[in-house]
């Protein structure tokens, strides 16, 4: 089911009041989510919602047994141990190993630990099969191959669940920090609700149970809902999934990819430019509308995008572009691997492993990979050149100061660090946007034809660029350039309206979209991951 679909508005219309006139029973309201969150998912396909529900039971019942555990152990819900009882459960130094306590302490750890493996093999099971089995045993078989030998492997050619890889890690999240002792084990219904909550079901944000399930607790009040935000959210939303994406999609993206030989090397270009726009326009507009329903029935979701294309770093865009799944990936991910610890070069290996993976959790294909790798490459590059040049620029400060004395310094510098930043926004712009070329390609021979074409027929007259595609692409990298307390004023603004005009407001701007959007919604780009 869609967001930008009447059937969904039906659905969502239906859902919201219900929810609100069972607030006040959170037991009828908890089952009424659920069925209404798995009426949802199994719109696509009812079979799948089968797993939803088996990754429910299994990951609950894993919670509870570590939880138990960690009463046990005595390893407090905030990752505290109580007095004299070590965090990890192993015996106290100067204590026996043969002791009474000594014995439950070991014998809580391997029950904590054991819970935890099966949950982590379970939910990355359910990824090996319906994922990545194919994709690695058509690897090996194309490997095979290349040794001059003609296996014939089986393949289970299964369809990929939608959102697969979004409820996986939230499971995941949720599992390993009970076990960190961050956060207490819930009962199968209210889990239930927190993995399969329709907003954010399929394309996020990533969702922490730390975040969810306290709200979950608290008695629900309509009054505090911020029914403007709300309104904001998805109107924007709705315009740059409807709108911006599906115009750029249209007018030039899906024809340079897929016929780059078509083009010349500066349509291609522009079509790379398109596709950057459209792929944020896509994903952050499904996210908007993710929020904005979330909080029409009383749940706060974290921002998953602040406005990456004016970032200037690489990591810098790491942490403005799908927020929730880079902190998921630095915390579950990059510091269990031990993070900066161990020095330059282990954190340079860190880096690159977990944006490798973290390019194969988009998508069981070679061109993730690549992409996943070339982030983690440009991570390490810039961290080196980064550390390189605060060595440098310490070396020379002494003599600056001299030269040039304070005050000048001072002004020679604002202005150096000023188009410091313009160039190396425009650097950072061009390797996202390198990066997107594999991100969209289907194969790698796919990308290597368009960054061929790209590169040898620049010169070639352009006959397929036109002025408001052009615009639509500058203006969308112009607005990613507004400060956030702009964005603020106007919603605050917005608030101070009467309902009655939001109402007749949000009306004429659904027409607008409608106008202006093309025939027919194409799917979300990240349904696919």
């Amino acid at each position: 089911m869609l967001f930008p679909t009447f059937t969904f508005a039906v659905f969502f219309a239906i859902v919201m009041t219900g929810g609100w006139m069972l607030h006040s029973k959170p037991v009828s309201w908890k089952l009424f989510m659920i069925a209404a969150s798995y009426l949802f998912y199994a719109w696509w396909n009812p079979r799948f919602v089968l797993l939803i529900a088996a990754s429910t039971v299994v990951n609950t019942v894993c919670g509870r047994v570590i939880h138990r555990a960690n009463e046990q152990a005595g390893i407090l819900q905030a990752g505290t141990p109580q007095a004299g009882t070590p965090q990890t459960g192993t015996p106290q130094a100067g204590t026996s190993p043969s002791t009474p306590q000594s014995r439950t302490l070991l014998q809580n750890q391997r029950v904590r630990k054991t819970a935890l493996v099966v949950a982590i093999v379970f939910n990355l099971s359910i990824l090996g099969v319906f994922k990545y089995f194919d994709f690695f045993i058509s690897s090996v078989e194309d490997g095979l191959e290349q040794l001059g030998l003609a296996p014939n492997l089986p393949l289970l050619r299964v369809i990929l669940p939608v959102g697969i890889s979004f409820f996986t890690f939230q499971a995941l999240s949720y599992v390993i920090d009970i076990y960190r002792g961050k956060v207490a084990a819930t009962n199968l219904l209210q889990f239930a609700v927190y993995l399969a909550f329709f907003p954010q079901l399929v394309a996020g944000p990533i969702v922490r149970a730390s975040e969810f399930l306290p709200q979950l607790e608290r008695r629900l009040n309509p009054r505090e809902i911020d029914f403007t935000r709300a309104a904001v959210l998805i109107a924007s939303g709705l315009f740059k999934k409807v709108v911006i994406a599906g115009y750029l999609a249209d007018a030039l993206v899906d024809d340079v990819f897929a016929f780059p030989e078509r083009f010349s090397g500066a349509e291609i270009l522009l079509g790379i430019y398109g596709y950057a726009i459209q792929i944020y326009a896509d994903f952050s507009g499904y996210t908007d509308i993710a929020i904005g329903v979330a909080l029409l029935l009383g749940f706060r979701f974290p921002e998953n995008f602040n406005q990456p294309y004016r970032a200037t770093s690489i990591g810098d865009f790491w942490r403005r572009w799908h927020m929730t799944l880079s902190r998921w990936l630095r915390d579950y991910l990059y510091i269990p691997l031990g993070g900066n610890r161990g020095g330059k070069a282990k954190r340079d290996r860190n880096l690159f492993l977990t944006m490798l993976l973290g390019g194969l959790w988009h998508g069981a294909a070679w061109p993730f990979v690549i992409w996943g790798a070339y982030q983690g490459g440009g991570l390490m590059v810039e961290r080196r050149m980064s550390e390189w040049k605060e060595r440098q620029q310490d070396r020379k400060s002494d003599r600056r100061e001299g030269r040039y004395g304070k005050a000048n310094r001072h002004r020679q510098g604002n202005a150096w660090i000023k188009r410091r930043a313009a160039l190396r926004w425009l650097v950072t712009f061009h390797f996202v946007c390198l990066g997107w070329v594999f991100f969209r390609s289907e194969t790698l021979g796919d990308a290597g034809s368009l960054l061929d074409q790209l590169f040898t027929s620049f010169l070639s007259p352009a006959t397929n660029i036109n002025t408001v595609f052009v615009g639509v692409v500058v203006c969308a990298l112009l607005a990613q350039m507004l400060s956030k307390q702009a964005l603020a004023n106007i919603q605050a603004h917005l608030s101070r309206l009467p309902v009655w005009t939001l109402a007749v407001g949000f009306g004429i701007w659904m027409l607008v979209v409608d106008q202006l959007g093309p025939e027919g919604v194409a799917p979300f780009i990240y349904f696919q991951f």
